[in-house]
């Protein structure tokens, strides 16, 4: 894997764009406003970035970041992406998406939703737990011994495994949770949420090893 495609390329996007190339990866990145409204962020990037359409990162990426509100998740384009694996990094905020009767009374997830869009495509999701600025700053090489973990929660074992390479590249461990569904255990509102990350306050970062995440998955 050479390339990774961004949808969205907002804090967690430009943060896990940023992580990505100075890991040595090629970088596409988009938003909803146009390429154009992204010069800023491909010059400090620098040449391994360029950006494009949302529909042309994901034809791109050979591993692709999708960062979107999540009440837009529907506008995400779904040929592109099939075959591929998608990190799904939404969370829901009913204030924010719109009520979603299937969330709301825990039937499904975001992310389960977000899969059944992209038909063909296989999601992993991780990075909506741990706030954007923390995840700038704890990234750490491999061996390090302050180095922190993240979930992920998904259905196909190579899309899992394409996942946990790439946070290794970035400077992360793995911890798998599961099939997909099991990423509530890690959503607003659960122990492994935000404040495992977090000291004092968001900005206080706070390192947050496997075996931390584990035990707050397991009390979710």
């Amino acid at each position: 894997m050479t390339t990774v495609g961004f949808i969205g390329s907002g804090h967690i996007g430009g943060t896990v764009a940023r992580l990505a190339v100075a890991a040595g990866y090629d970088v596409v990145v988009s938003n909803s406003r146009g390429p154009e409204t992204l010069a800023d962020l491909v010059a400090e990037l620098g040449p391994k970035a360029r950006a494009a359409t949302a529909s042309e990162a994901a034809a791109a990426g050979d591993l692709v970041v999708v960062s979107v509100p999540f009440g837009k998740y529907q506008q995400v384009p779904v040929e592109p992406l099939a075959g591929k694996a998608v990190v799904d990094t939404n969370n829901y905020y009913p204030d924010r998406d719109g009520k979603f009767p299937a969330l709301d009374d825990g039937s499904t997830t975001g992310s389960e939703l977000l899969q059944g869009h992209l038909v063909g495509a296989h999601v992993v999701k991780v990075f909506n737990n741990i706030y954007w600025e923390s995840l700038r700053s704890l990234a750490r090489p491999a061996g390090a011994s302050d180095r922190s973990a993240l979930a992920i929660a998904g259905d196909d074992a190579d899309a899992k495994a394409a996942v946990t390479a790439f946070l290794d590249a970035i400077g992360y461990d793995a911890v798998d949770a599961g099939p997909l569904a099991e990423g509530r255990r890690y959503q607003p509102g659960t122990p492994a949420y935000g404040g495992i990350y977090a000291g004092a306050s968001l900005q206080d970062a706070v390192t947050g090893p496997a075996d931390k995440v584990r035990a707050a998955l397991a009390s979710a």
